[in-house]
């Protein structure tokens, strides 16, 4: 209950003190009403459909602070993860929030407020085969089947750093988790927290992840052409970690464990 009071008491300071003055992004999201976010609804535990249809995940609740901050509705828009920036650049959608790592290549088009969480890439893999993985050389062999979601981090790394493994690009991590359970790869690529959170519902498949191979910073992507935008999004993240609610969102989506229910 003490968590719960804590988090609607940061939010009520948000929505009584922010005053947003208008820039070019701003201006947009305060006409139209609502922050237009893109998200994927397929990384659990950071966007996922409940059995309901709704979405749920650490990215969804950050959303919806972010967009009551502005006095605004959220409004959701699920896009397929290697389309998501190319939305975002045709300005189809005012923001993303989708479990997307802040890589150097990205920010050269786009503004990334954060992080707001650590993760790195991670084998979804079965025992025998997480033994032999300490690192990435260790799968970097021709002899070696991989599955990465398709426009991820995980596909660019994959193709980087483990070019000698045999490639699969999946259209989703659902995708990519059928071809692991089907034995036609021995592993999928994919960031730490998804991996978790698939041994969690693959358990009685015996399905483990490693520990993390790579360092990776999560962040909120932007259009880069509204500094006021980016100082009120960088205040309010402030401010969820300073007030200690995001931990408190992590801990409800990484740690309890109850929501994975909820999953379709």
């Amino acid at each position: 209950m003490k968590k719960v009071i804590v988090l609607i008491t940061f939010i009520l300071v948000l929505l009584v003190t922010a005053t947003v003055q208008a820039g070019p992004a701003i201006d947009k999201i305060l006409k139209q009403g609502e922050l237009i976010i893109g998200t994927t609804g397929e990384y659990p535990p950071f966007s996922a459909k409940s059995k309901s249809g709704s979405l749920i995940g650490l990215d969804i609740d950050l959303g919806k602070i972010i967009a009551g901050s502005m006095g605004v509705k959220p409004k959701f828009v699920e896009i397929p993860f290697s389309e998501i920036l190319s939305a975002l650049e045709a300005g189809k959608i005012d923001i993303i929030i989708a479990a997307m790592t802040m890589t150097p290549r990205r920010n050269l088009k786009f503004a990334f407020i954060g992080p707001y969480f650590i993760s790195g890439q991670s084998l979804v893999t079965t025992k025998a085969t997480a033994l032999d993985a300490e690192n990435l050389n260790d799968i970097n062999k021709p002899d070696f089947t991989i599955a990465v979601p398709k426009g991820t981090t995980s596909e660019m790394i994959a193709r980087n750093d483990i070019s000698k493994a045999k490639l699969t690009i999946a259209k989703d991590m659902d995708e990519a988790l059928k071809l692991l359970l089907d034995g036609k790869v021995k592993a999928i690529l994919t960031d730490s927290a998804t991996g978790s959170v698939a041994t969690v519902r693959y358990k009685d498949k015996g399905i483990v992840a490693t520990n993390p191979l790579t360092f990776e910073p999560i962040g909120i992507a932007v259009p880069a052409n509204d500094p006021l935008f980016l100082n009120f999004l960088d205040n309010v993240l402030g401010g969820l970690k300073g007030s200690g609610a995001l931990q408190m969102m992590m801990e409800k989506w990484f740690k309890e464990g109850a929501w994975l229910q909820e999953l379709k």
